[in-house]
């Protein structure tokens, strides 16, 4: 986008840019004569492409690319060749520089990483399918070249850090889209700092008031928490220095997104989570002696402090499918607080910082980067069937975006890893497709157990096959593997349409037998007739006998011809989903309340939402638009998947209406609580109450109260009320479990 120059220091834009790239090249200290000509050369040629472009924030575009490239060098660890098609990333898709002209500069390696980084048109599009195949596409490449991915990563966290020149319901759908998608992608590939800032980016912004809270609380806290650090670590210290290790020590804050997940997780606030660090022993230790170092390390540290069993974490002897190498343990400090340490050398702490990127420079190494190569293999599984439909396929390649992972053995001792929560027949397809389709069941440690059988690690597992099973639906419920799902819907699509192949003849010769003619539109009108939702459902119930043929006689024909007094819809219209009720463009403000009778809306009962909390319009297919918090548990889901219906909307606040709040209270049971309790309710806040509901166990009560409130507001000094009371430690809302169904 241009813009006038009139106003803006052009000669100190031009010095402010060279600045930024010099600060670029000063972070890729490895680069060769030509390597670094390469990269002044993409630089030159952004620059050039991108001069009459700025950001919404009103800064040179150039910026960004620069910015990229750096994320891309200094906090990834790539090389000349990413960092050039970072520089490069949005020259294709936004200026007048082409695929060809990439490839004539910089060769046929950065046109396929520029190829695979040029996005379908807009992200947030009108139409769902864009916005999931955008996604897709980038996918797509992963088995070309992992660098597309990564590069498309580092664009997107410096899109969030930039995030606040962005109008507020943009702002939202980025935040959605990216912890639903990029955020467990960048977990993934290791990238454990970048995974935790974007997670904390889209807490910022999807949920402000929680960000805020916690930053202060952390900020607050951090100069008693630095000395409390400080004790605990110098036994230690001390220990390793007359041992004689080379080593450094580092405590690292949880991120506060982190935070936020345990105290909802465990339902607790802030003052209570007392794993807010962990500590780190990294050492400088040979590669073949980092194993019995770390050991070493762990029994010093165990020397000082008790750990918890329950709480050591092995991943040297059995790294995570990332690649992740680490060994975690949990002790107790002098002043009865649990701390993590996590013991590792310095190259299993770069690969932890920096991921993929790190792990190819060590892929000489012992564990070689099999497992990756193994992942890269069940993505391309997973993108072998390009008819898939775009919305499965993300659901899908979420799935093997896992976190938590068991270890599993086969009959010989191989040894196997798999999403926590995999089951027989996961394992099974994971061994080979012709076992996971032909699987009837299998010993898990000599003892029987069905397909279903939920596996845990350390468990050897014996597939047991039949050349004459099947796969069937009742499967897809039984797996949780990407690579699974997809194997079993493709040989259901394959049997699918054997029997349809089967239909489609019979009803041939059945059509030819009453001298009708096997049309287009008289199969349409079967399909009405027979109320099937198309040929292909019409072609499968004919195979099954589900259908009765000599029902056709029925229909009027003339001449071999159906007569059909309805119209045949227009190819590409579909008629078995109704339109949404009320249609808007995403682009409007929707203003609630004020006897807004123009639109037909509802409040969602998953959150509740109330004159004064920050809200959005979904516009739902059945139930026509439906007011959510931006908070709300199922915000994310909808507007990562389906922004294209979520539409900004505002309170105008003259009407006053009441809408039902609902609060949680925990604290200690005491005699008389429910009654000074439901006193503030009635009498000293003058609230009508519309259920009230207690519970208590060995001394703790919890409280479930649903009131009629103005706005947001009137709800929070009742919620002050409350805690002033003996007795209450905790007051919040709750939202319905309850997740909202959507459908495109």
């Amino acid at each position: 986008m241009a813009e006038d120059a009139g106003n803006i220091d052009l000669e100190k834009e031009r010095k402010d840019i060279l600045n930024a790239f010099r600060g670029l090249l000063r972070t890729f200290k490895q680069g060769t004569k030509e390597e670094n000509k390469m990269i002044r050369k993409a630089f030159d040629v952004a620059v050039e492409a991108h001069k009459d472009m700025r950001r919404k924030s009103g800064e040179p575009y150039i910026f960004h690319p620069i910015a990229v490239a750096r994320i891309c060098s200094e906090e990834m660890g790539l090389g000349a060749t990413a960092i050039a098609c970072a520089l490069l990333h949005d020259t294709v898709e936004d200026t007048h520089i082409t695929l060809e002209d990439i490839e004539e500069l910089f060769g046929p390696t950065a046109r396929k990483i520029i190829d695979g980084l040029t996005k379908i048109p807009e992200v947030f599009d009108e139409n769902v399918s864009i916005q999931a195949e955008n996604f897709r596409k980038m996918v797509l490449t992963i088995s070309d070249d992992l660098r597309v991915l990564l590069i498309k990563l580092a664009d997107r966290l410096h899109n969030m850090r930039t995030l606040e020149s962005m109008r507020p319901d943009k702002q939202l759908k980025i935040a959605s889209e990216t912890n639903f998608l990029y955020s467990p992608l960048a977990h993934r590939l290791g990238l454990y700092s970048i995974k935790s800032e974007l997670e904390d980016l889209g807490l910022k912004y999807m949920n402000p008031p929680i960000y805020n809270e916690i930053q202060s609380k952390l900020k607050s806290s951090k100069e008693a928490r630095n000395r409390f650090i400080r004790r605990f670590m110098q036994p230690i210290k001390d220990s390793l220095t007359k041992e004689g290790y080379d080593f450094e020590i580092k405590a690292r804050t949880k991120s506060i997104s982190s935070i936020w997940r345990k105290m909802q997780k465990k339902g607790i606030p802030f003052e209570e989570v007392y794993d807010l660090f962990a500590v780190r022993i990294i050492l400088n230790t040979p590669e073949e002696l980092e194993k019995p170092d770390a050991w070493r390390v762990y029994s010093i540290v165990t020397d000082y402090y008790q750990p918890n069993p329950d709480r050591l974490r092995d991943w040297i002897s059995t790294p995570r499918a990332n690649g992740y190498e680490s060994l975690h343990t949990t002790v107790m400090s002098p002043q009865g607080r649990w701390i993590e340490v996590q013991i590792r050398s310095k190259r299993m702490d770069e690969i932890a910082e920096k991921g993929l990127a790190a792990h190819y420079n060590y892929k000489e190494s012992k564990n070689g980067d099999t497992k990756f190569d193994r992942w890269i293999a069940e993505i391309r599984d997973l993108i072998e069937n390009p008819s898939t439909d775009a919305m499965d396929f993300i659901n899908d390649f979420k799935l093997n975006l896992f976190s938590e992972e068991i270890y599993v053995f086969t009959p010989k001792g191989e040894l196997r890893v798999l999403p926590n929560g995999a089951t027989i027949l996961d394992f099974a397809f994971d061994i080979h497709t012709q076992v996971g389709l032909t699987c009837i069941g299998a010993k898990v440690n000599n003892k029987l157990v069905p397909l279903s059988h939920q596996l845990k690690s350390g468990n050897q597992v014996e597939i047991i096959t039949s050349s004459k099973q099947k796969p069937n639906d009742e499967w897809l419920k039984y797996v949780i593997t990407a690579r699974a799902k997809q194997k079993i819907k493709n040989a259901l699509n394959e049997e699918r349409k054997e029997i349809a192949a089967d239909g489609r003849e019979i009803l041939e010769r059945k059509l030819k037998n009453y001298n009708i003619k096997f049309t287009s539109e008289n199969v349409t009108t079967l399909e009405r007739f027979f109320k099937v939702p198309g040929a292909t459902e019409l072609y499968i119930k004919i195979a099954k006998g589900k259908i009765d043929l000599p029902r056709v006689k029925e229909i009027p024909q003339e001449g071999g011809h159906f007569k059909s007094d309805k119209k045949r819809p227009k190819k590409g219209v579909q008629t078995d989903a109704p339109e949404p009720k009320t249609v808007l463009n995403p682009k409007d403000t929707i203003i609630i309340g004020n006897n807004n009778v123009e639109l037909d809306y509802k409040y969602a009962k998953c959150c509740n939402p109330l004159p004064g909390d920050s809200i959005f319009a979904f516009n739902s297919i059945s139930e026509g638009l439906k007011i959510h918090r931006t908070n709300c548990p199922n915000a994310e889901n909808m507007m990562s998947k389906m922004a294209y219906r979520c539409i900004p909307a505002t309170w105008e606040l003259d009407d006053v209406k009441e809408h039902i709040g609902k609060l949680r209270l925990i604290g200690i049971d005491d005699l008389g609580l429910v009654n000074k309790i439901t006193d503030i309710i009635s009498h000293q806040h003058s609230v009508n109450m519309k259920s009230i509901s207690f519970s208590s166990h060995d001394g703790v009560f919890e409280g479930w109260v649903e009131v009629y409130v103005h706005d947001l507001q009137h709800l929070e000094s009742l919620i002050h009320k409350f805690e002033i009371v003996e007795g209450v430690k905790r007051v919040e809302r709750w939202d319905e479990a309850e997740i909202e169904k959507i459908s495109d």
